[in-house]
C-alpha cells in the first residue's frame, strides 16, 4: 500500500508541476470560450463577397422582386443571352445563372446554374424571394376573388407567433420554469467532457506506461514495486490530476457567472435590455418596457438553477472516475502489452470504439433521452459513461441510474482484474507482436 501511495505521489506531482498543466489549466476555459466566441462571430459575420446572378424570367413577373440584397445583384436577361449562358457561363462575369419557367407558379421549381458549389446563405435567399412573391401573389388573387374590401387586413390580423413556456411541477405541487433547450445543451455538454476527459487521461496512462517500457526504466522499478501497485499507483494518481483540473474550471466558472451576473443583472441594465427590446420592436409603451426588464439571459440562469444540479454534479463525478478507471485499465493494459506506437494504434481502436461509438450517438441521445437508443446505451457500461451522462439533466427514473451505476462498477472491476495480469505478463515482455489472441491467452495464465 505504501509503494502504490509513493507511486501516487510522483504521479500526481510530475503532472501538476508542469508548465503545460499549469498553462492548460487557467486557459483552457478561455480558449473554448474564445473558439465558440469565433464559431458564432463567424457564422453571424456578412459576406462581403460581391457577385452578380443573371436572371432569366420567363413568366415577366419577378423584376421588381430581384433587386440588390447585400453584396448580391440581380441583372435581367434576354432569352437569347440566356441560352449562350447556359451552356457557357465560364468568362461571363456573372456568378449564376437563375432561370425562372413559365410554369413555375404549378410545379415550384427554378434553376440556379454556377460553375462551383453554391454557399447556402445565396441558395436560400433566392428561394425565399421566391417563394415570397408566389405566397402573396396567390394571397392577393385569393383577396381580390373573395370580394372583400378589407380582407388582406383581416388576415394580416390572424397572424399569430406563439411563445412556449415549459414548467417543471415538483412532487410537491411546486412550479418552476424550465427549457427543453437548456436540458439539451447541459446534457450534450455533459456527455462531451466525460468523453473529453476519460479518453485524455486514459490516455495520459498508456503513454506513461509505454515511455517507462521502451526505456527499461519499468525493469528497476517492479523488482521493488509489484507490477499491481504500479498500475493501481499511476491509474489514481493520473485521476486525481483530472478531477484537480476540473475543480479549477468548476471554481473559474463559478467566479465568471458571479462576474456576468454583476455586470449585466443589475436593475440598471435591466431597464436599458428592456428599452432595447422594445425599441427594436418599434413598442414605446412604457407598461409594456417595464414588462420586459427581466431580460432573457437572466431566464436562462434561473433555468440553469431549476436543474437538478447536486444530482448532475454527483454523477458527472461519479462517471468520470469509473469511466476513467475502467478506460485507463484497459489502456494502460494496452501500454504494457505492446512496444511500439504502430502496434499501439491498432490495439487501441477497438478497446475505445464503445467510447467513440457514444459521442457518435451523443446528438439523438440528448434529443430524444426516453428512446430505447439512450437506455441501452446508458445501461451497457462501456457506453454509460457518456449516455447517462447525457440523460441525467432530463432526470430519468432512480432505478435506471442506479442499474446503470452498478453495472459499471462491476465491468470495471472485472476489467481492472483482467487489465492488471495484462499488465503483469507484459511489461517485461519485448520482441513479441501481441495481438488479441495471445491477450486471451495472457488472461489464462494461472498463479
Amino acid at each position: 500500500m505504501n509503494n502504490t501511495l509513493l507511486i501516487l505521489k510522483q504521479e500526481y506531482l510530475k503532472r501538476v508541476k508542469k508548465k503545460s498543466f499549469i498553462i492548460l489549466t487557467i486557459l483552457m476555459p478561455f480558449l473554448i470560450a474564445g473558439v465558440y466566441g469565433l464559431v458564432i462571430y463567424f457564422s453571424i459575420k456578412d459576406d462581403t463577397e460581391e457577385r452578380t446572378i443573371a436572371v432569366y424570367d420567363a413568366t415577366n413577373l419577378f423584376l421588381g422582386e430581384f433587386s440588390e440584397e447585400g453584396t448580391t445583384n440581380y441583372h435581367f436577361i434576354p432569352k437569347n443571352e440566356y441560352e449562350t449562358l447556359k451552356t457557357n457561363l465560364k468568362g461571363s462575369g456573372y456568378y449564376g445563372l437563375l432561370f425562372i419557367p413559365s410554369d413555375i407558379y404549378s410545379n415550384n421549381q427554378a434553376q440556379l446554374f454556377s460553375e462551383k458549389q453554391l454557399p447556402f446563405e445565396l441558395t436560400e435567399q433566392i428561394e425565399r424571394k421566391l417563394s415570397r412573391f408566389i405566397e402573396n401573389d396567390k394571397r392577393q388573387k385569393v383577396i381580390e376573388e373573395s370580394g372583400i374590401p378589407d380582407l388582406e387586413e383581416r388576415l394580416s390580423k390572424t397572424r399569430t407567433s406563439v411563445n412556449l413556456s415549459t414548467l417543471k411541477v415538483s412532487q410537491s405541487g411546486e412550479t418552476k420554469k424550465s427549457s427543453s433547450v437548456v436540458a439539451f445543451i447541459a446534457s450534450y455538454a455533459m456527455g462531451l467532457l466525460i468523453y473529453f476527459f476519460v479518453f485524455m487521461y486514459g490516455a495520459m496512462v498508456m503513454r506513461s506506461v509505454m515511455e517507462e517500457k521502451k526505456s527499461r526504466i519499468i525493469e528497476v522499478i517492479i523488482s521493488s514495486v509489484k507490477p499491481s501497485q504500479l498500475m493501481a499507483g499511476k491509474i489514481i494518481g493520473t485521476a486525481l490530476v483530472g478531477l484537480t483540473q476540473v475543480a479549477i474550471w468548476l471554481v473559474l466558472g463559478g467566479i465568471g457567472l458571479v462576474v456576468v451576473q454583476s455586470l449585466f443583472f443589475t436593475p440598471e441594465t435591466a431597464q436599458q435590455m428592456g428599452q432595447s427590446i422594445m425599441e427594436s420592436q418599434g413598442q414605446m409603451n412604457p407598461a409594456a418596457m417595464q414588462a420586459a426588464q427581466p431580460n432573457q439571459v437572466k431566464e436562462v440562469m434561473e433555468m440553469i438553477g431549476n436543474l437538478n444540479l447536486p444530482l448532475i454534479l454527483f454523477a458527472f463525478v461519479f462517471y468520470f472516475l469509473a469511466g476513467y478507471l475502467l478506460y485507463s485499465a484497459l489502456l494502460g493494459a494496452v501500454g504494457a502489452a505492446v512496444d511500439n506506437d504502430e502496434d499501439s494504434q491498432q490495439m487501441v481502436f477497438p478497446v475505445t470504439f464503445p467510447l467513440i461509438l457514444s459521442i457518435m450517438l451523443l446528438f439523438p441521445i440528448a434529443k430524444n433521452p426516453e428512446g430505447p437508443l439512450a437506455f441501452w446505451c446508458s445501461i451497457i457500461p462501456f457506453t454509460s459513461p457518456v449516455a447517462m451522462m447525457a440523460r441525467v439533466p432530463y432526470e430519468i427514473p432512480v432505478w435506471e441510474l442506479l442499474l446503470s451505476m452498478g453495472l459499471l462498477v462491476l465491468t470495471t472491476i472485472v476489467c481492472i482484474m483482467a487489465a492488471a495480469k495484462i499488465y503483469r505478463i507484459g511489461l517485461l515482455m519485448y520482441g513479441k507482436k501481441v495481438n488479441i489472441k495471445e491477450l486471451i491467452k495472457w488472461l489464462r495464465y494461472k498463479g
